[in-house]
């Protein structure tokens, strides 16, 4: 019995029970990952699942059932136990369960991968790990680290309406972080992003990154960093680095926009949004340098697919257009009911999970400018970059984040290091005062993005670059 002959079991057994619409997800994932500190092996990680999960909608119910047994019989039983659930749902009055229209897709998407990360030997990836984290500290970390994870998914979505898609995603990436301690002060730097670099792509990513060759200076920064002074306070010029822009367009824009949040569906985890779908079209989000698409097209970028999990085929949209809010991520359901003609973003993280509202990529479009110009055209400022901590508020307004590091610009030039940076903000405030954009767009990965009761982690990617605000309150304490 193959994957697709266990889907259509699903969905006709759902039909056959009461459903007016059904959909059946087979999935298999294959996981590895491997973490070293100070030059030993830590832990390995190496798991694979597999199962089947079913929606079905019973009037305006909406049903849900997964189990590990894909055989004919408990892919029936799953399409069964769904239709009950959606009939027992429809009991409560709630949205109609209308969905936007889709032609049916049938087709299948591969990411792009030149190396097969989990056919690359263990002993070179350990290897890799061991050497990175033992440079690190012979260089004085007091405590270094390094790891990579590897995600193999294959899916075949079959529904009644005619979909038949299946997707190899293959997904990977890796980073190391120095600590130093001092006499009342830790400090960490970490390459290449605080939570490490991920893509859509094979092993050949990790060797782009060049863990090894950038140990040494993670290491000296992060002990450079417990002698520098602190971050000054007050409001000034400021400069992120893209890889701290990416987090923040992951918390203030990203989530903000899901339309689940903005309708109420989705408050538990992390809150609802600010943004109000009257003002859809006309609200002013930020400044005109401000260009934020949803594209999960993007070759290799973490948040890329050839289909979202309703059977959406992947197409770009935009979010803030010239700094106006154009569009949001939405579901086929959440899209109905807020009037909007186009779905695209409703993802799960496995087969026991309900697809829901994710991020795909959201990120900028390249500005005008580099990161050089913009420091030369500072008078007065600091330049931060690399994530150390972040706080937003339910609503996904009011925000604080710290990074690894800094450094204070006079004269249109880089000065001396500070440590503990912060920076606070309101979001619109916040985006409407970005006076430069760099065109150096990288598309970073987020692995950890959470969302939903019982939760889950969704692989989100953000186009990101350094840029510029103005009149931004840093150097927060408290």
């Amino acid at each position: 019995m193959t994957e697709y002959d266990a889907a259509g079991a699903a969905v006709q057994a759902a039909l056959d029970a009461g459903a007016r619409y059904a959909d059946a997800r087979v999935m298999v994932r294959r996981y590895e990952s491997m973490s070293a500190r100070d030059g030993d092996i830590e832990n390995l990680v190496q798991d694979e699942d597999s199962g089947i999960g079913v929606r079905a909608l019973v009037g305006s119910g909406w049903g849900f059932f997964a189990t590990p047994d894909s055989s004919d019989g408990g892919a029936r039983r799953a399409g069964q136990q769904a239709a009950a659930i959606a009939a027992a749902s429809a009991r409560v009055t709630g949205p109609t369960g209308e969905m936007v229209a889709l032609e049916p897709a049938v087709g299948s998407w591969s990411s792009a991968c030149e190396i097969d990360p989990l056919g690359v030997a263990l002993s070179d990836k350990g290897d890799l790990l061991t050497s990175a984290t033992a440079t690190m500290r012979e260089l004085g970390a007091d405590v270094a680290e390094g790891l990579y994870q590897v995600w193999d998914t294959r899916k075949w979505l079959v529904s009644s309406e005619g979909h038949r898609v299946d997707q190899h995603i293959r997904e990977c990436g890796a980073g190391i972080s120095s600590t130093a301690i001092g006499d009342g002060e830790t400090q960490r730097r970490s390459y290449p992003a605080s939570r490490g670099q991920y893509a859509s792509r094979g092993w050949e990513l990790v060797d782009e990154l060049d863990l090894l060759a950038n140990a040494p200076r993670v290491a000296e920064e992060a002990r450079a960093l417990l002698s520098a002074p602190p971050c000054p306070a007050g409001e000034t010029t400021l400069i992120v680095g893209g890889e701290q822009m990416a987090l923040q367009i992951h918390e203030s824009v990203g989530h903000a926009i899901e339309l689940d949040r903005i309708l109420g569906w989705e408050a538990a985890f992390a809150g609802t949004s600010w943004l109000d779908l009257a003002q859809l079209g006309s609200l002013q989000f930020g400044s005109e340098l401000m260009n934020i698409t949803i594209d999960p097209t993007i070759p290799g970028a973490l948040g890329s697919f050839g289909f979202d999990d309703e059977g959406t085929p992947a197409a770009a949209r935009d979010a803030v257009r010239e700094g106006r809010w154009v569009g949001v991520l939405a579901g086929r359901d959440s899209a109905a009911v807020a009037g909007l003609d186009y779905g695209g973003s409703v993802r799960c993280d496995g087969w026991a999970r309900l697809p829901m509202v994710r991020m795909t990529n959201v990120g900028f479009e390249p500005g005008p400018h580099t990161l050089e110009e913009m420091i030369a055209a500072t008078d007065d400022g600091i330049y931060m970059e690399s994530n150390r901590s972040w706080s937003i508020d339910d609503r996904r307004l009011n925000f604080q984040f710290g990074c690894e590091v800094g450094y204070e610009i006079k004269g249109g030039q880089l000065g001396r290091l500070v440590r503990n940076p912060t920076y606070t903000g309101i979001g619109p405030q916040f985006w409407r005062s970005m006076d430069m954009l760099s065109s150096e767009i990288v598309p970073w990965g987020t692995p950890n993005c959470g969302k939903g009761q019982p939760g889950q982690v969704g692989h989100t990617g953000h186009p990101a670059a350094p840029a510029r605000f103005q009149n931004v309150r840093v150097g927060v304490r408290a």
